[in-house]
């Protein structure tokens, strides 16, 4: 959690001003806790951004490698089939078929994936904290 330093006024600083300075500096002051509080919450949430597409980033490597290794077993397969006797052509449609029937069965588990992205939990929960704190300091300064 991050914290201000933002000392309340001493009674000293309070005798010598006016109403309308005391809420000048009041305003001022929670002005810059606001652009602070922005400026928390964008770094949390390009944090955020910034890790999610490292990990795309990787995902997409890994597909685009295990996909060529897939490729070439389904091959080797196909070949094996076809030099055990099975006439190519029908080899190569078997295991076609079977790695079609897979590859849906994976993507509609990627389907049920995506729309469990309900879950996720974009909220920048350091900053509603700190906000909280900041509501509770407003409130001790106007008492």
């Amino acid at each position: 959690m991050a914290t201000y330093n933002m000392p309340a006024p001493s009674s000293a600083d309070v005798q010598g001003k006016s109403l309308g300075d005391l809420f000048s500096d009041l305003t001022r002051e929670t002005s810059t806790l606001v652009r602070q509080e922005v400026a928390l919450a964008r770094a949390e949430i390009s944090q955020k951004a910034s890790r999610l597409g490292k990990d795309v980033g990787l995902i997409a490597a890994g597909g685009a490698v295990a996909y060529a290794g897939l490729i070439l077993i389904l091959f080797g397969v196909a070949l094996g089939l076809a030099a055990l006797g099975m006439s190519p052509w029908i080899a190569y449609l078997l295991v076609g078929i079977v790695a079609g029937l897979l590859g849906g069965m994976i993507a509609r588990q990627g389907v049920k994936g995506v729309s469990g992205l309900k879950h996720a939990d974009p909220v920048p929960h350091q900053t509603v904290e700190t906000l909280k704190d900041d509501a509770r300091w407003a409130k001790e300064q106007t008492h």
